[in-house]
């Protein structure tokens, strides 16, 4: 896997700035910086003088000193306007993220940490009002792609330094649960509204890779059953491993060429491996193949983070050109504040990422679906695939009866030239008879001026269609078994749709079972309303945080009165915690009940499953017969026409068969007289016997009775 073709990546566009009354020459250097690492670090240092600015001048949104600051929406291209400093400094962060994710795509893993550093601080730091672009759903979504991504470089890095299985296996699983975050994100309503277009493909391209890379981590698992000799283990974790490949690649239609290649080299390194263990196994080694739900899953291993931001840092920011302008007592004191709030935020965060960590395992190990867990709907109609055949047969009424006579004319033409090749075997069997016989009787036949020319050729011949014949019959057999095959689900499907619809299998549902569905589906909305309660108490929290700004309270407050104020202040927190920490304690009971209420839905989804694959199957087998309808009528005319053909040249044969025959006859009448003609005369004293009678006395025994009979 080492030399596997290197997946594509996403990356962000930059922001345009448009007006701020700012130096011109500064402006120009901060927002047209070149596509490089030295682009980045122009950034880290404009945004470190905005804030040292922030600090001294009242910049803010609704301060003396605010002035317009406007930037383009990255997804609509509408120009943003704000009178708020710390809105110029949110863009220069979010295009410092995507110029690194810019640099990530073509080159290391560093820059796709650092583009996840900076969503991260844009994240917690800043209001999410300001753009679409910087809303708290896009930001997130960033910063798991940037992780995944940056985990997927990391797992590149570790297949080519030959790590342990387990450990690449464990990098890769990581990378699996990175994008499923970002997958749930791209299928949140509200972001795929946010992003517009770029939604599907982004969705498509995340969705293929977490089938890819769980199919990788489930092939470095079988390697690493195979080195700890656990061969039954190996075949299932490889077998895994085909399926969730063979997954993505379904999803790859439409992705580039690389995203192809990528494929079709793991399909040849897990196909390899898959045959290679399941025949050891078979014939080596017969060992028990476990299923895969029995075996332990594999735990990611995060072995990257996003590389935290700090616009104060003298090494990136370089000095404070604003540092004599005014005192910055005050804004220490806020500073010291906003690091409690910080520490606030991060503490609750770590519970809810905790929970919601335990809740997607559970979620996802369960394999329950709200929208699909009964799937009964679809057996209330004809899906469109069958409809869409149905409605092309309903304008062709004929299909069937012109696949039958065309394999009426096919069987005609075909006994037609078996006959006449039988006849011609027959006659060349004949003459051989004939031949032997005489030579039997005469010992030798000599040679003799006018032999019959043409047996031979004709012989060559015959056997050259016979071949054809033969191999001809068999292409023929399997053109009739086709045609049997699917002669039946052309009818059907030609037929009315009730007919159609009573042939796909239905479940049948006792009242216990809907019951059992219903208390399911009931457990699963309450999952569901936990989750989004917790969202937005978490959105509440961020909220309150960026609007929490004391600033007019500390110029006015002892500096040993500080510690004091921070406590007052933070404990209007206080409500929204225990909101929090209310429902995040209602979680073991509303999973323990969904636990209870699986087990019993148990014997109902398997009989739901059993239902829904005779019902795939039905309907592929349907499809298929439609779509080899065309096929048959092609072979069929095929058939004919080669029928046709030999049919003509077998005639010709036939008669020429039958000429050579008749001059071999003849032939051999004339060697017989001039045998005849070559015996003794008779002797005097007997009496006369008729000239052919005495021949044949003279021949004696047996062989005078088989010249006669000649």
């Amino acid at each position: 896997m080492e030399a596997v073709p290197r997946m594509p990546m996403i990356w962000l566009d930059l922001k345009e700035a448009g007006e701020f009354a700012f130096n011109a020459a500064v402006k120009k250097s901060a927002v047209s910086v070149p596509r490089d690492f030295e682009g980045c670090s122009t950034l880290r240092k404009y945004l470190g003088q905005l804030h040292f600015l922030q600090s001294r001048i009242p910049m803010g949104s609704g301060q003396e000193a605010a002035v317009p600051v406007t930037w383009t929406e990255i997804f609509s291209g509408k120009a943003v306007t704000h009178e708020d400093i710390k809105y110029e400094q949110a863009c220069v962060l979010y295009n410092l993220g995507a110029l690194h994710s810019m640099l990530g795509a073509m080159d290391k893993r560093v820059s796709e940490e650092c583009a996840a550093g900076a969503f991260t601080y844009l994240r917690d730091h800043f209001p999410h009002s300001y753009s679409v672009d910087m809303s708290h759903q896009i930001l997130s979504l960033n910063i798991n792609l940037m992780l995944g991504q940056a985990q997927e470089c990391l797992l590149e890095k570790s297949m080519l330094d030959n790590r342990k299985s387990f450990l690449v296996a464990r990098i890769s699983a990581q990378v699996v649960d990175y994008y499923k975050e970002a997958c749930r994100a791209l299928e949140n309503s509200e972001t795929a509204s946010l992003l517009g277009k770029i939604q599907k493909d982004w969705k498509k391209l995340v969705q293929m890779k977490i089938y890819y890379f769980a199919a990788v981590a489930h092939l470095h698992m079988g390697k690493q059953a195979e080195e700890q000799q656990k061969f039954g283990e190996r075949v299932i974790y490889f077998q895994s491993a085909l399926d969730k490949l063979n997954e993505a690649i379904k999803l790859a239609k439409g992705q580039p060429e690389t995203v192809q290649e990528a494929l079709r080299f793991t399909m040849d390194v897990i196909g390899g491996k898959y045959n290679s263990a399941k025949k050891d196994n078979d014939f080596i080694y017969h060992e028990a193949v476990p299923a895969l739900d029995t075996l332990q899953s594999v735990k990611g291993a995060p072995l990257v983070k996003a590389l935290p931001v700090n616009p104060t840092d003298p090494a990136v920011t370089g000095p404070d050109i604003f540092a004599k302008l005014v005192p910055m007592a005050a804004h220490e004191a806020s500073s010291l504040y906003s690091e409690e709030k910080a520490k606030l935020l991060r503490d609750v965060m770590a519970k809810i990422e905790a929970k919601n960590e335990v809740l997607d395992q559970f979620m996802d190990s369960m394999q329950l679906d709200p929208e699909t867990v009964d799937n009964l709907d679809m057996y209330n109609h004809i899906p469109p695939v069958l409809m869409e055949k149905c409605a092309a047969l309903s304008v062709r009424p004929d299909t069937v009866r012109n696949l039958v006579q065309s394999m009426q004319v096919l069987s005609g033409v075909f006994t037609d030239v078996e006959a006449s090749l039988k006849e011609i075997r027959d006659l060349l069997e004949e003459d051989e008879a004939q031949e032997r016989k005489l030579q039997e009787l005469l010992g030798r036949v000599p040679p003799a001026p006018g032999s019959p020319p043409g047996l031979a050729e004709v012989s060559k011949e015959c056997s050259k269609y016979l071949e054809l014949h033969e191999k001809a019959s068999f292409t023929n057999t399997e053109l009739h078994r086709a045609m049997n095959l699917h002669l039946g689900n052309l009818r059907l499907l030609g037929g009315p749709l009730e007919q159609v619809r009573a042939a796909l299998p239905t479940p049948t549902l006792s009242e216990d079972d809907k019951q059992v569905l219903q208390n399911l589906k009931r457990i699963l909305a309450k999952v569901q309303e936990m989750r989004d309660q917790r969202m937005s108490l978490e959105q509440q929290l961020r909220e309150m945080i960026q609007k929490d700004d004391i600033t007019t309270s500390l110029v006015t407050t002892d500096r040993s009165e500080m510690k004091k104020l921070f406590e007052e202040q933070l404990k209007k927190y206080d409500q929204l915690k225990v909101y929090l920490e209310q429902n995040l304690a209602a979680q073991e009971n509303v999973l323990k009940a969904l636990t209870d209420a699986n087990v019993k839905y148990a014997a109902v989804r398997k009989a739901l499953a059993e239902v829904e694959h005779k019902w795939n199957t039905t309907v592929q087998t349907l499809v298929a017969s439609y779509e080899a309808y065309e096929d048959l009528m092609k072979k069929s005319q095929e058939g004919k026409d080669f029928y046709t053909d030999l049919e003509g040249k077998a005639a010709k044969l036939l008669e020429r068969a039958r000429a050579a025959c008749q001059a071999s006859e003849a032939h051999r009448q004339q060697l017989l007289e001039r045998e005849l003609k070559k015996q003794p005369p008779p002797r005097p004293t007997a009496p006369k016997p008729p000239l052919q009678k005495k021949a044949l006395d003279e021949v004696g025994g047996p062989e005078a009775a088989e010249l006669g009979s000649l």
